[in-house]
């Protein structure tokens, strides 16, 4: 099953104050396996940033001012996600900017039947308990000390890592701590979210039942 990791940064809080995306972040899940496949633009707003907005992300004006407009990757972007269920964590405030830039150029909207939104899962899981995305990492014991600035594809790894603890129900110190938010999106086969069943054989089945009979019969006979 594949499903979508995503993140924006905006120039501010609020669309109804005009606020726009600066930049969009998405990894692809397979089987909750980080495949190679991601989409990660940074948009000019054709407005200014908010300086609230600016010291959270760290992305000026004059950076953004010679990227492409929303209009110019949306069909890029509306197919990477196409059928795909969409993780979001703080789904309302992503979407909310998302089907507003989809509003501006007449596209439909993102249908709320498609999201999976992490902080609703951690509020359900952990009440009472923090559940930002700095919040779960540190439940969950991974890394997130590359996370100087909120940007969108480092967000998105951190993201995975905290929706695969979220859903498979796991204690957070099975965790492994080292695995680096740098490492190639190519490179993560060998991931610690992997479980390995292994089935004993015939034989194997036979030699525990004996060595049981064995040393039940002398400890209580």
């Amino acid at each position: 099953m594949k499903e979508i990791v995503l993140d924006t940064e905006t120039t501010g809080l609020s669309v109804k104050d005009g606020h726009r995306i600066v930049e969009i972040g998405c990894i692809e899940l397979d089987n909750l396996i980080p495949t190679k496949n991601i989409f990660h633009v940074y948009l000019n707003p054709e407005r200014k940033v908010s300086e609230k907005a600016f010291q959270v992300h760290g992305y000026s004006d004059e950076f953004l001012s010679t990227k492409q407009k929303f209009g110019e990757v949306v069909e890029n972007f509306l197919s990477f996600i196409e059928d795909k269920k969409i993780i979001i964590h703080n789904a309302e405030f992503d979407i909310g900017h998302l089907n507003n830039e989809l509003t501006l150029i007449g596209k439909s909207k993102i249908s709320n039947s498609n999201i999976i939104d992490t902080l609703e899962l951690a509020r359900n899981k952990f009440p009472g308990s923090g559940i930002s995305l700095d919040a779960l990492c540190k439940r969950f014991r991974i890394d997130n000390s590359k996370r100087e600035k909120h940007t969108a594809l480092i967000d998105c790894e951190l993201l995975a890592k905290v929706y695969i603890n979220l859903i498979d129900q796991r204690e957070p110190s099975l965790n492994l701590v080292n695995d680096s938010i740098n490492m190639p999106l190519s490179s993560k086969s060998q991931l610690d979210y992997f479980k390995k069943v292994i089935i004993p054989s015939d034989e194997e089945l036979l030699n525990h039942k004996n060595f049981l009979k064995k040393n039940l019969k002398k400890n209580f006979f």
